[in-house]
């Protein structure tokens, strides 16, 4: 089976640069992918994605070493093991507000006996080979999304779950959940400790955190606070954020021309 370049980034004890997939279309993913992220993540839930569209972004992505992840809409099996079967190389799940909550989610990631996952890998086989069942338990990373203050009481139960290899902050619900605006790049209390209670109790668990931002800057804060995984923007967000800055230096070069003139 090809193995999992994230796992291996994490055994370096060195942090994964995910990117970020909203925009359905495969070719927006391959030219995205061939920009070396570490991995990258098709977002089915705020996302304009489904799973018609995700597999052929999943084919795009497959012809360059960049990981495939999803998140799902939502914690249902169903979606769940149809992305894996589609041959993603891990999950993120979103809204994992306790114990029991986060053991469905990774039973539904793991074939029997350490978990509930039906076979049928029909494109997974294709892209990881034909040993895909025997390693997939070991390879495919399960991902719980922690963005309430409910997970974040329940956080120690939810960390213990066997088989949970990484938690993932979603800043915007985190910070509605706590009666604050939503937005990347925390710094207001009490979300900013609440982000910094997350990776330290994570790293307590040998358990991997990672946490969605809006800036390379903030990216590199939270990587030396200690999380391992760091999705920045995604490719709808890179598009508008460097189309305004074109038109805003542009636009400012054309008054000055004009001004000029007189």
């Amino acid at each position: 089976m090809r193995k999992n370049i994230i796992n291996k980034i994490w055994k370096n004890n060195n942090a994964v640069i995910n990117g970020w997939l909203a925009i359905p279309n495969s070719f927006s993913a391959e030219l995205m992918a061939n920009q070396n992220w570490d991995s990258i993540t098709i977002d089915l839930q705020h996302g304009i994605n489904d799973y018609s569209t995700a597999i052929s972004m999943l084919q795009a992505i497959s012809t360059t070493n960049t990981v495939p992840l999803a998140r799902v809409p939502w914690n249902e099996p169903g979606i769940i093991m149809k992305m894996l079967d589609a041959g993603v190389y891990g999950i993120i799940c979103p809204m994992i507000n306790s114990k029991k909550e986060c053991e469905n989610f990774v039973k539904s990631c793991r074939y029997p006996p350490k978990g509930n996952r039906s076979f049928g890998p029909t494109r997974a086989i294709i892209y990881a080979g034909s040993d895909y069942s025997k390693y997939a338990n070991e390879e495919i990373i399960t991902m719980a999304m922690i963005e309430t203050k409910e997970a974040v009481e329940n956080l120690d139960e939810i960390l213990a779950v066997k088989e949970l290899d990484a938690i993932y902050v979603g800043p915007a619900d985190l910070s509605l959940s706590y009666g604050k605006n939503p937005g990347f790049d925390v710094e207001d209390s009490p979300v900013y400790e609440v982000i910094e209670k997350i990776v330290k109790k994570a790293k307590e668990n040998n358990i991997h955190a990672g946490i969605h931002v809006g800036s390379t800057s903030y990216a590199s804060k939270m990587i030396k606070l200690g999380y391992t995984f760091v999705s920045i923007l995604s490719d709808g967000r890179i598009m508008t954020q460097a189309t305004e800055n074109i038109l805003k230096e542009i636009k400012k070069d054309d008054i000055q021309t004009k001004s000029s003139t007189y």
